[in-house]
């Protein structure tokens, strides 16, 4: 490993770096949000707007602004206005409902809430848990490109107590940016990350590192002003903030955010758009490498049409996905990285250095500080497992802590040392592998799940004596969800029905694959469910499969 050397650099914040775009490139095509062009210069002007209508509610420095809105003009503007005013952006994932929505809001004490109106009716129906919120703005989504269609945006039953608010009528005015002092190290983001042994905790993330990513991914990509990056990941998710917002800002040359990803129109959104590089997800890879024998899709590699797509970023990406993406697409990837939300990237694939098979790339050592310790935070030799701990080596490149949570804070930070809950070995050269999760969560689709959460959804069931929300493989990569639970004495509960009744309570990708009732669950000698052992289980023969039952819902 390479000696820790505390090294300084040039510290910017998002204001800074969209002044100094403005400056160079002002009218120029900067952002495309599902076909909408923007330049640097309409972001400042609009984000000026919504950051004086933020002082005309009343808010001040430090406040915090949560959003619940899809990837959007809207949701670009509002949060470039937030962070840009000295505020504090929450953006929340739009599947979220019920307990999932109410904790967020609470925890993060937002004052002011920016909504989608076709999704009013979630807000109300939590509006009471909410003691801190004051203002609701309403983003008019009627005939949004899902098909959606939304009554006009009165104000809903039950948000009586909050002062309602139209988007337009906001940005009507000729507001600008308050003459706040924002620092580099002042936070600009929280992002909240799945709990293992509680709820979801919001990463402080300071303006300094939205930039020390966006320049991480972009020195791993060899990202210039003359790369077009195309991302369909959402806004409320740091990858699209990172790669699409901030690095067109650091690396110049243009961005496109996609709403969904979709496999039929990845080609011809690859030709709207002349991207260079996309940022997926590695299940988008697998779905796009599993198409090609579709006609406009031929074996001999990808469409005649396209030639401007020179590499295809996704992790994680098995073996045999990424063969078939550089064979038969002539692409290169990019999947050699690990990270957490707290703290990216952990390890990392520069120029120069050639991935191995189910490798993450080789650790960060420019950046951080990478080991392997044991339980008793003893370093263990090259090649042996044990859990992956970091610290920095940059100012303000790692999370600030966990938002109103000082011992959790401490805890992850045991002997100085950022522990990060994961299990990986480096090897003799660097190169670090991601072994598996030592902490209780999964991750989705590319959602982190924490089943503590949905474990304490479900017990209000009522009729479920005790459960287990634990992973089990998915062809799919990553993970699916199984609930192994027991029923109450004299209680009744069908799998189907449990489902259905999950549907209104849970995000949809929190929603189980499969469930399983038994007598009784595994637990070891101090009473603790042996998760580990219903993994290794998996689907059993008396496993129900949602995806048999032919149960529809809605996935947003």
């Amino acid at each position: 490993m390479a000696d820790h050397i505390w090294t300084s650099e040039e510290q910017s914040t998002i204001l800074d770096l969209f002044e100094r775009r403005v400056a160079a490139d002002p009218d120029g095509e900067y952002l495309d949000i599902g076909g909408v062009k923007l330049s640097a210069l309409n972001v400042m002007q609009s984000a000026g707007r919504f950051g004086g209508a933020l002082v005309a509610l009343g808010t001040e420095q430090h406040d915090r602004v949560a959003t619940l809105i899809e990837s959007s003009p809207s949701a670009l503007l509002s949060w470039a206005g937030t962070t840009c005013s000295g505020r504090i952006s929450v953006p929340i994932n739009t599947a979220y409902k019920g307990d999932y929505l109410s904790h967020q809001l609470t925890d993060s004490g937002s004052r002011v809430l920016v909504v989608a109106a076709s999704l009013l009716p979630r807000v109300a129906a939590v509006i009471d848990r909410v003691p801190a919120l004051e203002h609701v703005v309403v983003v008019d989504d009627a005939g949004d490109e899902d098909g959606t269609q939304v009554a006009p945006a009165d104000t809903p039953p039950g948000l009586g107590r909050v002062s309602v608010h139209r988007w337009e009528d906001l940005m009507d005015g000729s507001g600008s940016l308050p003459g706040v002092r924002v620092r580099p190290a002042d936070l600009a983001t929280f992002i909240y990350t799945g709990g293992t042994t509680g709820l979801s905790k919001g990463c402080m993330l300071s303006h300094n590192y939205h930039e020390a990513l966006a320049r991480q991914i972009g020195i791993c990509w060899r990202r210039t002003a003359d790369d077009v990056v195309w991302t369909p990941l959402p806004m409320y998710h740091f990858n699209a903030l990172a790669t699409a917002i901030v690095g067109a800002l650091v690396y110049g040359g243009r961005a496109a955010i996609y709403r969904r990803f979709s496999v039929s129109q990845f080609w011809p959104e690859m030709n709207r758009t002349g991207a260079t590089i996309t940022s997926t997800l590695g299940t988008m890879a697998y779905l796009l490498a599993h198409d090609i024998d579709r006609p406009e899709m031929p074996n001999s590699g990808r469409p005649e049409a396209n030639r401007s797509l020179r590499l295809l970023g996704a992790a994680p990406l098995p073996v045999e996905v990424d063969w078939v993406i550089r064979d038969r697409f002539s692409l290169e990837t990019f999947s050699g990285a690990y990270g957490v939300t707290e703290a990216s990237l952990i390890s990392w694939q520069p120029p120069g250095v050639e991935n191995r098979p189910n490798a993450a790339g080789v650790a960060n050592d420019q950046y951080f500080d990478v080991r392997i310790f044991d339980d008793d935070d003893h370093e263990v030799p090259a090649g042996t497992d044990g859990e992956i701990v970091i610290r920095p080596k940059r100012p303000h490149v790692m999370f600030e802590g966990y938002w109103g949570r000082p011992d959790e804070t401490v805890a992850t930070s045991r002997n100085f040392w950022y522990h990060t809950g994961d299990i990986g070995r480096v090897d003799d050269d660097g190169f670090l592998y991601f072994v598996d999760r030592k902490a209780d969560y999964l991750r989705r689709r590319g959602e982190n799940i924490a089943s503590y959460e949905v474990e304490r959804i479900l017990m209000g069931h009522g009729a479920l004596a005790d459960v287990a929300v634990h992973a089990v493989p998915s062809p799919m990569t990553e993970d699916d969800l199984k609930i192994t639970a027991t029923v109450k004495e004299g209680a009744a509960v069908t799998e189907e029905e449990l489902f259905r009744w999950c549907i209104d309570r849970l995000p949809y990708f929190a929603l189980p694959r499969y469930i399983e009732f038994r007598d009784v669950l595994p637990r070891s000698p101090v009473g603790r469910v042996l998760k580990r052992e219903l993994r290794t289980e998996g689907v059993t023969d008396s496993t129900w499969d949602v995806e048999d039952a032919g149960i529809t819902y809605e996935r947003r």
